[in-house]
């Protein structure tokens, strides 16, 4: 692997986002992350290139080509999934390489969240408010996150004795909304919605409050994500909130440590908590 010298790659941390420019230019998330990064990365002479990729084929195909020309002198992977690729093409390639998330190899440079504990938090939060049957709007199932967060919610439900329903969605506010009226349709809905992000969150209440469902008193909603959109909702959202920035703050020098020290494994994201707003109550 290369290491050292900022002249290889230019100074330049690659970061692929895969699923097109909507998704990019509506999260929040990621430009707060990249913020976080770049806080630590151009002190040392160091920024992020940011390639936005319509699919997996197009986001191998970016790495293939950054190795050959020595575009980057590392890599940021993020949304890791089940099962994998991007690591160990990239190690191939010689890229050096800090994951955002839980990979089974250790020897891996990363930065983890414990998603699986938030959402068991976020559901301790639910059930304290007296709701029993709660619906969850999750991201692709095949993301390690989802994956983790939905253990987490399972294993916190049977401990609990309450009723949780998985409807899987894609992250569109367009998913989202559909999602949550399925949740609702049914004879014994759900008294709580957590959504796996702000947008399909922020887009679903905007949904409900139009159809005239009452929210929080008809329906709570909580996002997992938490971002100006959860402040800026009517009524604003309750939230599962990370300081998006360190995280990128965390990973900048995630990527230092192993470009100038060699340093690798794991290490801690920021905490996860719940911040209470408008959009959660107790059950009527």
């Amino acid at each position: 692997m290369r290491r050292g010298s900022a002249a290889v790659g230019g100074g330049l941390v690659g970061l692929v986002l895969t699923g097109g420019a909507p998704r990019v230019g509506v999260e929040p998330f990621f430009m707060e992350l990249i913020a976080g990064m770049e806080e630590v990365l151009r002190p040392e002479g160091r920024s992020v290139l940011l390639l936005v990729a319509a699919d997996d084929d197009a986001e191998a195909s970016a790495y293939r080509r950054w190795a050959r020309e020595g575009t980057v002198e590392a890599v940021v992977v993020v949304d890791l999934t089940l099962g994998d690729a991007r690591p160990a093409q990239l190690q191939r390639l010689g890229l050096p390489t800090v994951l955002a998330g839980h990979h089974p190899d250790p020897a891996f440079s990363s930065v983890v969240t414990d998603d699986a504990g938030a959402v068991r938090t976020a559901l301790r939060f639910l059930a304290s408010l007296g709701h029993r049957v709660v619906g969850r709007i999750s991201g692709p199932a095949d993301l390690v996150h989802t994956s983790e967060r939905t253990a987490g919610m399972l294993e916190e439900a049977r401990a609990a004795g309450l009723d949780v329903r998985l409807v899987e969605a894609d992250y569109t506010a367009a998913r989202g909304t559909a999602a949550a009226r399925e949740l609702l349709a049914v004879p014994d809905p759900p008294t709580a919605l957590v959504f796996d992000n702000d947008v399909m969150a922020t887009a679903a209440v905007e949904d409900l409050v139009r159809r005239g469902v009452d929210v929080p008193g008809r329906v709570s909603v909580l996002a997992c994500d938490d971002s100006a959109l959860c402040e800026l909702a009517v009524p604003a959202l309750s939230a599962l909130s990370i300081d998006v920035h360190e995280h990128g703050v965390r990973l900048g020098n995630a990527v230092l440590d192993l470009l100038l020290h060699g340093r690798t494994g794991p290490r801690p994201g920021p905490p996860i908590r719940v911040v209470e707003r408008a959009s959660t109550a107790p059950v009527r």
